[in-house]
């Protein structure tokens, strides 16, 4: 017998999850944070909303989706925007481009201005701040980063700057002792980004889809890695025109290894592996890609 469309899926589970249950999810985040959910997701998504129901005392998928579209609720929507975001990170990841982050510093003067649209858990924005450190070859080069991300659990674990000591493990011993404080006692196991460090990095919610980013610039250099590729296409082409203005005439765009930001935006043209400069036009490319999103 063929399921009926909208029927329960599979009647081991705790909670009734359908495909129209399913498909309200897609709707629902895409609408909200512009995550694009693949097909595949469908277990990743009732694992992870099970929780919510759970702490909510909700007994359905189909109720909790409800109570979310009723909008009465605006503390379950950061929960839920928390729960589908996917936050893999290490410190240093992707490390060919730390050496061109750090060129590129070595030739700038005055107050530099750089960020991170998609911080996680701090491990991206601290490297950034690292690689200042060892350019300038101080706890205070003249370097501010602006580090955004639109899951308020993980800036909460990048602001206090803790980490389990493993962390750490494929960090030069010269570099763990310079940056981080390890814990004793009580703290033994953990460690700390040193204050001077956490001093460059200034923690803030964004959600990339929302009218008013509330940044100043313009920047020296903007990382979004790793994060474009939940957004389609025509979500990542809106995001990129709005980078353009953000950004000094010189000044580079650091995208993750399977992201390719050609096709989406002629406002770059590609510099490096995986990094992107302003065309040659920036002010009138940008802008008037902007003006017409």
């Amino acid at each position: 017998m063929k399921t009926a469309p909208g029927s329960r899926q599979d009647s081991s589970k705790e909670f009734d999850f359908t495909a129209r249950d399913f498909e309200r999810v897609r709707a629902l985040i895409y609408q909200k944070a512009g995550i694009a959910l693949a097909e595949s997701k469908q277990e990743m998504v009732y694992s992870r909303l099970a929780r919510r129901l759970r702490a909510t005392g909700i007994t359905s998928f189909a109720a909790y989706l409800d109570g979310l579209e009723s909008g009465r609720d605006t503390d379950e929507w950061e929960a839920f925007t928390n729960a589908l975001t996917t936050n893999l990170t290490s410190f240093f990841r992707e490390a060919h481009h730390f050496p061109i982050l750090a060129d590129h510093l070595k030739g700038r003067s005055g107050q530099i201005d750089l960020w991170c649209s998609a911080s996680s858990t701090g491990e991206e924005p601290y490297s950034m701040a690292m690689t200042a450190c060892e350019v300038f070859n101080t706890l205070t080069p003249p370097v501010r980063i602006v580090a955004t991300d639109i899951d308020t659990n993980v800036l909460n674990t990048a602001a206090s700057g803790v980490y389990t000591a493993d962390r750490l493990d494929k960090m030069s011993p010269e570099r763990a002792r310079r940056f981080f404080q390890r814990g004793k006692g009580e703290q033994d196991g953990l460690v700390r980004v040193r204050q001077e460090l956490r001093q460059l990095v200034t923690f803030k919610k964004l959600n990339l889809l929302a009218a008013d980013w509330a940044l100043s610039g313009p920047f020296d250099a903007i990382f979004c890695r790793n994060v474009m590729i939940y957004f389609d296409k025509p979500t990542q082409g809106k995001i990129l025109t709005r980078f353009a203005p953000l950004m000094k005439p010189d000044a580079l765009l650091f995208a993750g290894h399977s992201e390719n930001f050609l096709y989406v935006s002629d406002a770059f043209k590609l510099r490096g592996k995986t990094v992107y400069e302003l065309d040659d036009q920036p002010g009138l490319k940008g802008r008037s890609a902007l003006r017409h999103a």
